[in-house]
């Protein structure tokens, strides 16, 4: 394994610089760079170290997939959004990458039946969505509303919230949060 360029693309794509990470770590910049050109080959306690700058643990830095896609990359094929959902509810991430992200974007698919669960969430931020298909049923305190295709929503997300797919066909929203919660 090229130590070096899997350090700087770790750090890239946590939008790091070489100064940044340096001074994190509490190093030169010249060592960074160093390490990144395999001039200088970091002991484990070294490497570790700079990991913890990034953060990344060690266990991950030599065995996760690392997304090799450039932070600035605007645009995103559907391959390119991880799914963060769960059984019958897939929230489908855009930019998942980018570094320090002020937003989350979804496209969120709801199977027929599917429910966020029985409990109303809350949690800090706002959230807004167009439903593209489908008919959903939404919760926001004590107001419900069916929304179907064309219609949108925007609440303070400190509500009590709840999303649910009484037909029998899946429902497809776009949906924005901030803060992110993926």
């Amino acid at each position: 394994m090229d130590i070096g360029a899997r350090l700087q693309l770790v750090r890239k794509n946590k939008g790091l610089s070489q100064r940044e990470l340096a001074k994190r770590v509490g190093v030169t910049n010249s060592t960074i760079s160093l390490i990144e050109q395999n001039k200088v080959s970091p002991s484990v306690s070294s490497l570790k170290k700079v990991l913890d700058g990034i953060p990344i643990s060690m266990a991950d830095f030599f065995t996760l997939d690392i997304d090799t896609r450039p932070t600035d990359q605007p645009f995103y094929g559907v391959d390119e959004q991880p799914d963060m959902g769960s059984n019958d509810i897939h929230y489908f991430l855009v930019g998942h990458h980018r570094p320090r992200r002020q937003m989350c974007v979804l496209r969120e698919v709801l199977e027929p039946g599917s429910d966020t669960g029985s409990g109303m969430i809350a949690h800090d931020g706002e959230e807004g969505g167009v439903v593209l298909e489908g008919q959903v049923e939404i919760t926001v305190a004590d107001q419900v509303r069916v929304l179907g295709p064309g219609e949108g929503y925007y609440f303070d997300c400190r509500k009590p919230h709840r999303f649910r797919n009484l037909g029998d066909r899946d429902v497809v929203i776009v949906s924005a949060s901030t803060p992110p919660t993926f």
